[in-house]
């Protein structure tokens, strides 16, 4: 119904003043619209500046606490005895009690002029904290300042928790943080990447894509030129700490190896020659010597077998020049190495290889829950199936599954990444695990020290370890008589005088005695000696005269030998001890990450990758 018939005794006058009233109302609108985006724009650039924020002429009262904490104050200035919460341990528990965090500022959202909120993350844990303006706790001044905090900023805060009616989905800790008190102690500038693109799923790219909307990928290039941004998604920070589990919680690799008997032990990274023959290696010079980075801890594990350490394992690095594109090389990787003394078989290896990774699969999967969620949200994947006792396979039970698949391998040849992937699927089918050993390889095919099978030299006992169809453990027995050595180096092309020491270890002892230079009679072999001073240093003996004394055992050497100096002599006294039989293996600690979580890429599993073409950060 019309207002006319509404007002049927309504004048032309009263009539021109209602519209007029209209008019008026419309007017107060735009000007009210214009007004907001006016204090908008002047929020924006209040929030350049903290000294900028005020309201009105007037001083804040509670001032003191919010705002940008000086340089000065953060130089160890004073030791204060606050103690701190970690965003992580914030639970219902602390309802009602004050507590102090800190954190980065991983969003910022206000709500009018009154209201704040800010996501603060401290190691992949993130909880909401909140400012509400109220008289003698929260000023207008500090809600606004909270919400100039750049993104990634690290901020203190101390406030009350408190535990809402409804679940928080924005943040892993289910309680909120009431602001008390909130300061800056790090700036972040603009960042080239954000965390929320970095910690995106491929699924949800692609889900948004089907629905017409395009999210940010972040490629891995990226990822890796700005690594210090991309470790803080929570998908990195769960890699790196189960990674960090697998090196060395209690019950997993050092704890285990501990318990079973064995001693830790560092190896240099500088040698003389390959460790492991080929032309992977990275050469360089030593104080005028050629010399090359260690492809592995291999020669310097086994002679401390033989110096009756009996077990030894270590946690190092390894380098490989390489030149692999493929997605599971890298040129340095953490190498986990073992090597044992062997009583009977060099199956006593690979029972330490069944125990040590199945516990390490338990341990990970009771103790790394919330660590393997947070890589599954960004990164799905199917828990590893896995037998309580590993499942182990002759190379040639490996080649027959494969031939009645219709795959044709060489039965004296390596296996290649498509056939090891096709054998891992077909173990699964038949046995229903994703983990198992396959053993005695073809002698080609492994390193120079590793020992032939005792029934057929084409074969070797050494064995390598599967995880969903990848090698991720090379492993055997190896040759510990020193003429038998000498030959299986010089078969694999290995120059024999670059592991001179390694192969003497397996002879004879080595121990450097100072004397003094004293008169000697001069048809005495020793005063020959003296008079060719040989040069000689612990690892390497570049000449050396050998004295036979006596009818000896065929396996017992005694040498004398001389080294001479500038200022001093030396006598280097051997003496005879036997090297016991012995095994061992070697894993990529970030190969057994990579496909325990089944990741695509063994980029994500190294915290600053080394590969062909990346040497930054």
């Amino acid at each position: 119904m019309s207002s006319e018939s509404e007002n049927p005794n309504l004048s032309a006058e009263d009539e021109g003043k209602a519209q007029s009233k209209k008019a008026a109302k419309k007017e107060a609108a735009k000007l009210e619209k214009q007004r907001r985006r006016q204090e908008a724009a002047a929020a924006a650039a209040a929030s350049a500046s903290v000294g900028e924020i005020s309201i009105g002429d007037a001083p804040d009262p509670l001032a003191s606490n919010y705002g940008d904490v000086a340089l000065i104050d953060l130089q160890s200035k004073a030791i204060t005895g606050l103690k701190w919460t970690d965003i992580g341990a914030l639970n219902e528990d602390l309802k009602d009690q004050k507590v102090l965090i800190r954190g980065r500022a991983q969003t910022v959202r206000a709500v009018g002029k009154n209201i704040a909120f800010l996501v603060v993350r401290q190691m992949g844990f993130t909880v909401q904290c909140v400012l509400t303006v109220a008289p003698d706790l929260v000023s207008r001044q500090m809600v606004k300042y909270a919400t100039s905090v750049s993104r990634e900023s690290h901020i203190d805060i101390e406030g009350i928790v408190s535990v809402p009616g409804i679940p928080i989905k924005g943040a892993t800790q289910q309680v909120e943080v009431q602001v008390r008190k909130i300061y800056g102690i790090s700036k972040a500038e603009n960042l080239p990447i954000n965390i929320e693109d970095a910690a995106r799923s491929e699924s949800e790219i692609e889900k948004a894509l089907q629905a017409g909307e395009q999210l940010v990928r972040v490629n891995q290039d990226t990822r890796l030129n700005y690594r210090v941004i991309d470790l803080r998604t929570p998908a990195n920070q769960g890699i790196f700490r189960v990674q960090c589990q697998v090196e060395n919680r209690s019950c997993i690799f050092r704890q285990f190896l501990l318990s079973e008997g064995f001693v830790g032990i560092h190896t240099p990274k500088l040698i003389a020659g390959s460790s492991e023959g080929g032309s992977a290696v990275f050469k360089l010079e030593y104080k005028g010597q050629p010399a090359c980075l260690a492809q592995s801890p291999q020669l310097h594990k086994q002679i401390a077998i033989c110096g009756d350490f009996g077990r030894v394992f270590e946690i190092g690095p390894v380098f490989r020049a390489e030149d692999s594109f493929t997605h599971r090389h890298l040129c340095e990787f953490i190498g986990l190495d073992v090597e044992m003394e062997i009583k009977e078989h060099y199956f006593e290896v690979m029972d330490i290889v069944d125990h040590l990774f199945v516990t390490m699969f338990d341990s990970l999967n009771e103790n790394c829950k919330k660590e393997l969620e947070a890589i599954g949200r960004q990164y799905p994947f199917e828990p590893l199936k896995y037998l309580q006792k590993t499942l182990r396979l002759t190379f040639q039970e490996g080649v027959q599954m494969l031939k009645e698949a219709g795959v044709e391998v060489d039965p004296y040849g390596d296996l290649n990444t498509e056939a090891e992937r096709k054998l891992g699927q077909l173990v699964l089918e038949k046995y229903g695990t994703e983990f198992y050993i396959l053993h005695r390889y073809p002698l080609a095919v492994r390193p120079f020290y590793t020992m032939p099978s005792y029934d057929d030299p084409l074969y070797s006992n050494s064995f390598d370890v599967f995880i969903r169809g990848e090698e991720i453990i090379s492993g055997a027995q190896r040759v510990h008589v020193p003429d038998f050595l000498e030959k299986r180096a010089a078969a694999c092309g290995i120059e024999v005088k670059t592991i001179s020491s390694y192969i003497d270890s397996f002879r004879v002892f080595f121990l450097f005695l100072p004397m003094k230079r004293t008169p000697v009679a001069s048809n005495t072999l020793l005063d020959q000696l003296w008079k060719t001073p040989m040069e000689a240093h612990y690892g390497n003996i570049s000449s050396q005269r050998e004295l036979a004394i006596g009818t000896m055992k065929q396996d017992v050497v005694y040498r004398l030998c001389c080294a001479a100096t500038k200022e001093d002599f030396y006598i280097l006294y051997l003496f005879r001890y036997g090297a016991p039989p012995h095994g061992g293996f070697g894993v990529g600690l970030e190969r057994v990450v990579m496909l325990f979580c089944a990741l695509n890429n063994i980029r994500k599993t190294s915290l600053f990758p080394r590969d062909p073409t990346r040497l930054v950060p």
